[in-house]
């Protein structure tokens, strides 16, 4: 169940990535409260929580600024998370072990499963999953931590991609190229289909993002 203090961030976080609140606007403990009849202590969660994903500067007992980021920011950041996340897989298909490689193939079999019930949110957390046992796969922490960094800035941004249509059928079918290539231990297979993967998504995450943002400009 969704708490009080990941309802306000998500919402606060739609309104940044919209620009309904744009770069500069003043996030304001009591105005939050106010709106969301709640007390400080969700708020400061909340808070907290833009602050860790680069979207606001925290303010000390006072609230925080909305910060600037520029789509050219958005599409640099998601370059380098499709990179490091194929240099992940090309690394994995040669290190991971038996086990890691079937745990896998299971996940990518119930994905096929939530896909075809139609159950987004399970096929999204298996998703995480996925990427995670890719990452790590390649038994490196140093890229792991990375790719994590830059995952926490990105996974409200990547999340706006939710209404792309038939997106879990594509998603699905880049996964299972992904997979193929590391069961065969084909780490130049490997890393292609991740950047595919990956550089699909991206332009997907950017299109929606321009156009939110354009929908908002007065």
């Amino acid at each position: 169940m969704e708490t009080i203090s990941m309802r306000i961030y998500r919402i606060l976080a739609d309104e940044i990535i919209n620009g309904t609140l744009g770069p500069g606007d003043s996030l304001e403990e009591n105005a939050i409260g106010e709106r969301f009849k709640v007390s400080r202590t969700p708020i400061r969660a909340a808070l907290r929580e833009l602050a860790a994903r680069g979207m606001i500067e925290l303010r000390p007992r006072k609230g925080g600024i909305v910060v600037s980021i520029s789509v050219d920011e958005l599409a640099d950041m998601l370059e380098a998370m499709g990179e490091l996340e194929a240099l992940c897989c090309r690394i994995s298909a040669e290190r991971m072990s038996a086990v890691q490689k079937k745990q896998l193939e299971l996940v990518h079999l119930q994905s096929a499963e939530c896909m075809e019930r139609g159950d987004d949110d399970g096929y999204l957390e298996l998703n995480a999953k996925f990427h995670q046992l890719i990452c790590a796969g390649a038994h490196n922490k140093s890229l792991a931590d990375s790719i994590d960094k830059l995952r926490l800035r990105l996974n409200q941004f990547r999340a706006a991609q939710g209404g792309v249509e038939r997106r879990l059928d594509v998603s699905h079918a880049e996964h299972e190229a992904v997979v193929n290539a590391i069961l065969a231990s084909d780490a130049e297979k490997s890393y292609l289909a991740m950047r595919d993967h990956a550089n699909r998504l991206s332009v997907h995450v950017l299109e929606l993002i321009r156009e939110r943002q354009a929908s908002h400009v007065v």
